[in-house]
């Protein structure tokens, strides 16, 4: 066969270099490093002009500094030092590789690389922030981590060029206070400062709840979900993040780790998700009060009565039936545009979180809650910018009386009750207690509210 002439060589040159820039592109990420060439220039150019889907990434943060933030003291040194570190407190335990990794999610085994030398090691975690709770966290499903020098990891079927944040949807979700507390403020806290340049891989994975919560998760994240549960392939990213942080009940703290959030910026970022339009409550002419209406527990037995009263105060009341509140989205807004909330304790309160600034919380505290409402959406309410007023109701206004007496231990000792366990607490004050509200009381207490919110009741 004859040679190809020169020229025919020098023209097919830029070709091949083409060629070869292709396939140098496409090449796994090597797993023995420490770190490798290819994650120095991850760590310090973490940006371009396009990425999985068009989305633009813009020349911030370094990759490995907002991967950073998500530990604290002597953990951002071993994350340094090995490529891995874990931050662990009592609530939950989020864990962090700054180096590439590959995720079997047929098994949700993660390939995290690790100093060279150091032995080969497992970790499991179950992803949820409730680790305190047995029962939640029998119901997430654990993932294994591998550490050390792999010598023969999987080979990646996709490569992402953003780090991925892996969290489950086991544990309470299902409930809306449970999924604000333990997924959607959590995941606000651990991803937010990403700006939206990362992924999520779901694990116990519940197309309800992302479909109800899609307004957040998009607002996170530019990337579609990866539903582990129908994904069996083997990705591979430039880092990762198992786990979400957790401070306290529907609250930030400012002084923990993540830095520079709050609740206040919390609802902020509801509201840019969900584009409500309600800032000052002085934009509406009629006060609208929301009342949470309970169909099952704790309900309000002269709930007519209550809304009569209500509207002759000058209220546009808003009742807001379970079905109301179904799809998220609408409710938001009808919730943005109230400038009171009443309602028993109870997951229907966790709407509070778009309420305007400055609106009313009014929380019917039943026979033995108070600890509970105040520590699930009064204290929480309070550090969301709102004012918050308790109505405790009598003894009379329960319908424990009418079924245990007025001297029975359950009205008069509650604390003989609590003293069998959660369960039957549970079953007394939370499943089986209803409330017939005394309305000239209650109208003292919104009488207060109007004034909070800078309105008067009518005269006479």
């Amino acid at each position: 066969m004859e040679k190809a002439p020169g020229s025919l060589v020098l023209r097919a040159t830029p070709f091949i270099g083409l060629l070869l820039l292709c396939l140098l592109y496409t090449v796994d990420f090597e797993f023995n490093v420490t770190p490798s060439d290819q994650w120095n220039k991850l760590r310090t150019n973490w940006s371009g002009n396009s990425v999985e889907g068009g989305t633009q990434i813009k020349d911030e943060d370094p990759l490995y500094l907002l991967l950073k933030r998500l530990v604290e003291g002597e953990n951002q040194t071993q994350l340094e030092a090995t490529g891995f570190a874990c931050h662990s407190d009592i609530k939950t335990e989020v864990c962090v590789s700054n180096r590439p990794v590959r995720i079997d999610t047929s098994t949700m085994m993660i390939y995290a690389p690790f100093s060279q030398g150091m032995p080969q090691a497992n970790r499991t975690m179950n992803p949820y922030a409730r680790k305190d709770d047995n029962v939640a966290m029998e119901l997430v499903s654990p993932i294994q981590i591998l550490l050390g020098n792999i010598t023969a990891p999987p080979a990646c079927r996709y490569n992402h060029n953003v780090p991925v944040l892996v969290f489950s949807l086991g544990g309470f979700t299902g409930n809306m206070f449970h999924e604000f507390n333990e997924v959607i403020i959590p995941l606000f806290l651990t991803s937010r400062h990403f700006q939206s340049r990362l992924r999520f891989i779901i694990t116990d994975y519940s197309p309800s709840f992302v479909d109800k919560f899609d307004k957040i998760i998009s607002h996170l994240s530019s990337y579609e979900v990866i539903n582990s549960t129908e994904n069996g392939n083997v990705h591979c990213f430039p880092g990762v993040v198992v786990g979400l942080h957790y401070h306290d009940n529907l609250a930030i703290n400012t002084t923990v780790i993540p830095e520079g959030y709050s609740m206040l910026g919390f609802k902020q970022f509801l509201r840019e998700s969900y584009n409500l339009k309600i800032r000052d409550l002085s934009q509406k002419e009629k006060p609208a009060l929301l009342l949470i209406s309970r169909q099952k527990s704790r309900v309000f037995l002269n709930e007519d009565q209550m809304v009569t009263m209500m509207e002759a105060l000058g209220f546009r009341v808003v009742i807001a039936k379970p079905d109301m509140m179904a799809n998220t989205e609408k409710f938001a807004k009808i919730v943005n545009s109230c400038s009171v909330m009443v309602g028993a304790h109870g997951a229907g309160l966790t709407n509070i979180v778009f309420l305007p600034p400055g609106a009313v919380l009014v929380q019917v505290v039943g026979l033995a809650l108070e600890w509970a409402s105040s520590y699930y959406f009064g204290t929480p309410a309070i550090g969301m910018g709102l004012n918050y007023i308790e109505y405790k109701i009598e003894p009379e206004e329960s319908s424990l009386i009418s079924v245990y007496g007025r001297d029975h231990p359950v009205v008069v000792d509650p604390a003989s009750v609590k003293s069998q366990g959660y369960q039957v607490e549970r079953a007394v004050y939370l499943i089986e207690q209803s409330f017939n509200i005394d309305v000239v009381r209650l109208n003292k207490t919104l009488v207060q509210a109007l004034g909070l919110v800078g309105r008067s009741a009518p005269l006479g």
